[in-house]
């Protein structure tokens, strides 16, 4: 976020039925003017509108979705043109197919795109559509297994602490047999370290605990991964600083998310939180699971 957050516009945009409409009153709670369902082509004005304003009109989202019809087809060229112009991003939200599905027939509504054909047909016509945009967007968010409230909060999360870093950096442990996280920007293995599981003794403990923690990282090969890759990952902040990119999420993977992902996420956390200008938190994603 800049010093001033004059002229700042937040694109929101994604599948239909993977929470915008959370989203973007999620928005309006953090003190974001949120308009919704504005054709790409007024995006312009708005911003210049925006920046005139200064101060007493400084953060507006704004909700872009396939019900602009042949109007949405512009998105992208007027995504492009808006980040040379100001300062402007574009978060997009994403769920699977499946959750997708049972969302719109919990509520039973057709999808937008859906036509003459089937619900499933609307959904794939829609990530067509849209994959130029989420291939561009700077914050991804996938909603597959969050509910409304945690939708909420990880807007929160990831908006709210802005304007005192330069980046905001996620650090998520998972269980690679639970699935890969669809919003992570980079992923680290760590199943080539020994795992705790098969000791009788760590088992019943997290990687939150010492005793985990200590035997993961005295592994050999741990301390020299994890002093290279959080070199690499500096570099590549620095990066996205650059292009103006403020959040990323790096995800930290074992087989069951429970013991070296989490000791090394916490390591990482530790790592990155030395460098001036990023907020680091950390997340687990599959710790409680079985």
């Amino acid at each position: 976020m800049s010093t001033s957050d004059e002229g700042e516009v937040l694109i929101v945009t994604g599948m239909s039925g993977a929470g915008r409409s959370t989203v973007a009153n999620a928005l309006e709670d953090l003190g974001w003017y949120v308009v919704d369902n504005l054709p790409p082509q007024m995006l312009r004005p708005l911003l210049d509108f925006s920046r005139v304003s200064g101060a007493s009109f400084p953060r507006v989202a704004v909700v872009v979705d396939v019900r602009g019809g042949n109007l949405f087809a512009e998105l992208p060229d007027v995504m492009q043109e808006l980040r040379t112009r100001g300062d402007t991003r574009v978060v997009f939200l994403d769920a699977s197919d499946e959750v997708l599905v049972r969302r719109f027939e919990s509520v039973r509504r057709p999808h937008p795109l859906q036509g003459e054909g089937t619900l499933v047909d609307g959904i794939h016509a829609e990530r067509e559509r849209l994959r130029l945009v989420r291939e561009s967007a700077d914050v991804l968010i996938d909603t597959t297994t969050l509910n409304i409230h945690q939708l909420a909060t990880a807007v929160s999360d990831i908006f709210r602490a802005e304007g005192a870093s330069k980046h905001d950096v996620t650090i998520l442990s998972f269980g690679f047999k639970y699935g890969l996280p669809a919003d992570a920007d980079f992923v680290a293995d760590m199943r080539f370290l020994p795992n705790p599981f098969w000791s009788e003794e760590l088992r019943p403990f997290t990687g939150k605990d010492a005793v985990v923690s200590d035997y993961v990282l005295s592994q050999p090969g741990a301390a020299e991964f994890i002093d290279s890759y959080s070199a690499a990952l500096r570099a590549a902040i620095d990066g996205y600083q650059r292009e103006n990119k403020r959040h990323s999420v790096i995800a930290v993977g074992c087989t069951g998310g429970k013991h070296r992902s989490v000791a090394t996420s916490i390591e990482l956390a530790k790592r990155l939180a030395e460098v001036p200008g990023i907020a680091v938190r950390v997340k687990h994603r599959d710790l409680g699971r079985e």
